[in-house]
Parts: structure tokens; sequence; C-alpha cells
């Protein structure tokens, strides 16, 4: 049986294990950012990459060991450049760096291919500690990825079944239909007037027109979007949910099961509701368990945010840096898709029977900036620099302009919903944190509206997200939840659980 084995570990297979374990280390990487399904296309191309380069200098060496010593040298070559000149640019960049490193990895190319060509060098010694070498470079990535995939695969221990509210009818009423909106970063009227001169007086007169209840002094109950949603959906703070969310655990699984698996979505459940979500790109958002979960086409060619990482790491990216190239549009065409399907959806959402619960999280006006004031697409990398980042100028100024955008989207997405809807509604307008760089108590300051005609005499000016549900079941659904202290909690990455309390200068000047 050894033998067998030993003989197995001899073929050149590490080619083939050397293609799949970039995809993989950056699919490890990057969980709960990207959903695993986002790595299966770039997979199979470098895979199908690797056995054409094993075929092509098989045909020209006759020797499959030497045709996988070069096959194994050029996707190392081609893989580690992003990664070698970002280590480089870090302490020395000029503007000519890319080319010196293409002529260099060009000269290691043809070194590596005139190595396999020449007949006083032989590769069969060295088959078994490659693939030993490569089986133990997957090894890693493999074993995050499947831990991961289980531990999503079913409920945790995080949100108990003492925590699932006790919901039921009332008698001779019908259950509204609840939409859960969640524009991105989007902040309190206020803020927006201060720091970015952003007027949305006309949006909140649309509100109250429309008979929604704004809460002009809510602040979110978390810094970050995760725990935000989290305990929003779960109608309680993290730390009184489970020992999980500890200053010591720096797991990012607890926070992701509990949106995943919410008390709010498994308390209606309970009495009949239907889930709806939609595709946001960010897989620790994407209620992909919902009964009906909404996504753009899976089979269109363009790339995804994952292959435009991946690709990043590659020489593609001289590409990219000479204007021949604009990964950065291909992704923002990514993202005007996923919002413009959630906006596209309101009528056949109105139309489907009921009861429902929507989630509709928006992933704007959080960046990238790919909608102008009037909805037309626009480029998003003039708003970032050289390094793909967000200068606080340049956000401002993509920002300023998408908000009018998602506001005229909004309108007509509520207008739709109350007209064309048969039943009662319930609309909840909330977004998670406020804009990217602002700081201390500007962080949580966030808009938060109510659409429940006749049932706001719970609502109160300083609301703040933990208690949404709370009002909502207890005005339609049977119960009698208590409303908590409304607090903001800020923690640090990567201690994410590490919390420590905000004011709300609204309320407590």
């Amino acid at each position: 049986m050894w033998i067998k084995t030993k003989k197995i570990l001899r073929l050149p297979i590490y080619p083939i294990l050397f293609s799949l374990y970039p995809v993989l280390s950056l699919l490890a990487y990057n969980l709960g950012q990207v959903s695993l399904s986002a790595g299966v296309r770039s997979l199979l191309v470098s895979l199908a990459a690797s056995v054409v380069l094993l075929l092509v200098f098989r045909g020209l060496t006759h020797d499959g060991q030497r045709a996988a010593f070069i096959t194994a040298a050029w996707l190392l070559l081609f893989y580690t450049f992003g990664q070698v000149y970002n280590l480089i640019a870090a302490q020395w960049k000029t503007a000519s760096l890319e080319n010196w490193m293409l002529g260099v990895w060009l000269v290691l190319a043809m070194l590596a291919l005139a190595a396999g060509l020449l007949r006083k060098l032989h590769f069969q010694s060295a088959a078994l500690p490659l693939n030993i070498v490569s089986l133990g470079l997957l090894i890693y990535p493999l074993v995050l990825l499947v831990s991961w995939s289980i531990d999503h695969a079913r409920p945790v221990d995080v949100v108990t079944a003492s925590q699932t509210p006790a919901l039921h009818v009332p008698a001779d009423e019908t259950l509204p239909d609840i939409y859960y909106i969640m524009p991105e970063d989007y902040g309190r009227a206020d803020l927006l007037q201060s720091m970015d001169q952003i007027d949305i007086r006309q949006f909140m007169d649309y509100l109250k027109t429309t008979g929604f209840y704004v809460a002009s002094c809510s602040q979110s109950n978390y810094g970050m979007s995760e725990l935000s949603l989290g305990s929003a959906l779960n109608m309680n703070y993290l730390q009184a949910m489970s020992p999980e969310f500890n200053a010591e655990n720096l797991d990012q699984n607890p926070i992701w099961n509990a949106i995943r698996y919410s008390a709010v979505t498994a308390g209606l459940k309970t009495v009949g509701y239907k889930t709806v979500a939609f595709a946001t790109g960010f897989a620790w958002s994407e209620l992909t368990n919902s009964d009906l979960y909404l996504a753009p086409s899976a089979f269109r060619s363009d790339l995804n945010a994952f292959e435009i990482q991946l690709l990043r790491t590659t020489p593609v990216r001289k590409l990219e840096d000479d204007g021949l190239l604009n990964l950065t549009e291909i992704d923002g065409d990514r993202y005007r898709e996923r919002t413009m399907l959630v906006f596209d959806s309101a009528a056949r959402l109105a139309a489907l029977p009921g009861p429902k619960f929507v989630f509709m999280h928006i992933i704007s006006p959080h960046e990238p900036f790919v909608f102008d004031a009037e909805g037309n697409p626009i480029d998003p990398a003039p708003f970032m620099n050289a390094e793909q980042l967000y200068t606080e100028d340049q956000y401002i100024r993509g920002y300023r302009d998408q908000v009018p955008f998602v506001n005229m989207m909004l309108e007509k997405t509520i207008t739709t919903l109350i007209t064309k809807s048969t039943r009662p509604l319930v609309i909840l307008l909330q977004t998670d944190t406020g804009p990217l760089f602002t700081t201390g108590a500007d962080t949580f300051k966030i808009l938060n509206a109510y659409y429940m005609p006749g049932h706001t005499a719970q609502l109160y000016a300083g609301i703040s997200p933990v208690n949404s549900f709370r009002v909502v079941f207890n005005s339609y659904l049977g119960t009698q939840l208590p409303l908590l202290d409304d607090v903001s909690y800020a923690s640090p990455v990567p201690h994410i659980y590490d919390f420590s309390a905000v004011a709300n200068p609204c309320t407590n000047p």
C-alpha cells in the first residue's frame, strides 16, 4: 500500500495543486465578505490554465516532469506578482516599478523555461517534495473553508429558542407585510447637513407626509455593520445574547450566524411568514436561507469582486494601471445591477401572497460610487486613489451625489409598496451606521424611520434599532416585549466584541 502511495506521490501533480492554492487562500482570507461560489469560476479557469500549460510544455519537452516544473514556475510567477509589488511599493515606489518588475518576471519565466529544456537537469526527484509542499499549502485554506461552511450550514447557539419571541395572530386581523429597508451608511439628517452640507429635508418631508415617523435623535447600537444588523434582527444587545460576544473572541462566526438565524425571522416563521432577501455582494448579509432569495443572473460574463481582487495579484494589474482595463468599473457594474434589482422588485414583492418579511439591504450610498444624482451610471475609479482607497474629500464628493439618487429610488420604492400592497404594511427604513470617516458619536447617527399607520404610540425620537422589532411585534403580533435602554457601543478591530458605551448627545446633551 505504501509503495503504491509513494508511486502516486511521485507523479508530477504539483502544478495542478499550485493552481488551486491562490484562489483558495484568497477565498479563505475573505471569508464572510464573499460567498464561496464567487471563487468557483476562478478555480476552474486556473485549473484549466494549468492543464493547458502542462500539455503545451509536455509537447515541447516530451517529458512530463519537465513540463510540470515549467508550469509550476510560471504559475508561481503569475500569482505572486501583485504581492511582491505591494511589498516593494510599501518601501520604495517609483512610476516605473511595475515596468521593472514585469521585465524581471519575464526574465525569470524565460529562465524557468530554459531550465526545463536543459537536458542536463533532471526533475524526477523534485516531484515528491513539491507534491508534499503543494498539498501542505492547500490544507490550511481548505480547513478554514470547510469549517466555515459547516458552521454556516446550520443554526448555532448564539440565538437560543428562549430568545425567539412567542408571536400570535390577533383575532380578526390580517398580518402585515414587513419590509426592512436598509440603505447602507445613510447618516441622520442633522449629521449630513453639518458634515457634508447634504440637505435631505425634501426627502424627510416626503417620509413625514407619507406617514412615516422619523426618529430624529436615533443612533445605531453598534459602530460596525455586522454588529448593528445582528443586534437589530435579534432585538437585543449582543452582550446579553451569548457569551460568544466577549472581548477576547476574535471570531466573526457568532455575529454572522446571529444575522443568518435571527430571532426576528425565526419568530415570524412560526406564524406563517415567508422571508425574502437580496444579494448584496457581502456574504455576511446575504440571507441565502430565505424562502425567496433574489440575485442577478449567475451566468453573466462580467467579473465579480472576488475575481477582480484575484486579478490584482497578477500582472493583469499593469493593464489596469495603464488604463487599458478598468476593473473598478467592472466591479461597479455589479454593484449597480444588485442595487437596481432591489429597487425594481417593489411591484413584484407587493404582489406576492403574504404574509412576508422582506429584507432589502441596499449597498448605497455606501461606496463604491456608481450612480450620479440622477441615477446615471458613473465610473467609480476616479473617487479612489492609486491604492484603491478613499480619501475623505473623494469619499464626500461621491457620497454627496449618490444620496439624492438613493432618495429618489427610495421614494419610488416606498410609493410602489404603499399603493400596490394588498395587505397592511410595515416599513422600517433604517440604516446600520453613519458614513465613512465619521468619528465619535457621529459614527452612530443613522436614518431611522417607521411606517406603522395607527401604531406609533411606542415610537420616540431616540429609539434605536434594538427596539425596532420589539415595537413592531408589540403593535401587530400580540407581544408585550419591554423596550430596552437605547445605548450605542463602539468596538475596535480586530476585537470587535470589546464594547465601550458612546453617549447620544442628542438625547443626553
